[in-house]
């Protein structure tokens, strides 16, 4: 039996994809990156986060000192993004099958609460995890199983990332990979993800 939902933010929850694409092209702008068409997204979506910084011909070790910049600048703006489509709907919903529900993101605690609290939805989350940085989300899935005393089985990892699917299946925990989020339908399939949905609803059938 599951106990624990656990979600990614950005993608999954939070339509953060524009935004996020506007900060990326003024930092590329300014270092010389490839820039971000959106003509080209659909095809990006195939890559996991390595193939994608080597077509963006990002360092990997630039990678924390671009993604604080990137959290900053989007602090500002982030009350003012959108939910994803048929979220706000099925949360109360979830929250009342489950022990816990919470959220395990890389970006900062301070845009999730913000984004939260601009749509009134704080209430529905028991804890908010952020780890800052784009590697790591498997020790904190670890970490969150021993605060509250949970086994693997128990816990549920809905995330939008090839690199979320990796962190679940590095943790033993169950993986429900969304496609409305970054990576592509076949690119998320691949990983062979306990669930795979299509649209929010689909989240109740978990219950």
């Amino acid at each position: 039996m599951n106990r624990c939902l656990i979600f990614d933010f950005d993608g999954t929850l939070a339509d953060t994809l524009g935004e996020g694409m506007k900060i990326y092209n003024d930092l590329a702008r300014q270092h010389g990156y490839t820039l971000l068409d959106p003509e080209d997204v659909e095809e990006l979506r195939h890559l996991d986060t390595k193939g994608l910084l080597r077509h963006l011909g990002i360092p990997r070790h630039k990678v924390p000192f671009h993604l604080a910049t990137a959290m900053r600048r989007l602090r500002s703006r982030i009350s003012n993004l959108p939910l994803n489509k048929g979220i706000r709907e099925v949360l109360p919903t979830l929250r009342k099958h489950f022990d816990h529900m919470g959220i395990l993101s890389s970006n900062v605690s301070e845009n999730i609460e913000s984004f939260l609290n601009a749509h009134d939805l704080r209430k529905e989350f028991t804890f908010i995890s952020s780890i800052g940085k784009l590697s790591g989300k498997a020790k904190h899935l670890r970490a969150i199983a021993r605060t509250f005393s949970l086994m693997p089985h128990e816990i549920l990892y809905v995330g939008d990332e090839i690199r979320d699917l990796q962190a679940a299946r590095k943790s033993r925990v169950d993986a429900v990979a969304v496609t409305w989020g970054l990576n592509s339908r076949e690119s998320l399939a691949r990983e062979n993800p306990a669930y795979l949905i299509e649209h929010p609803r689909e989240l109740l059938e978990l219950i």
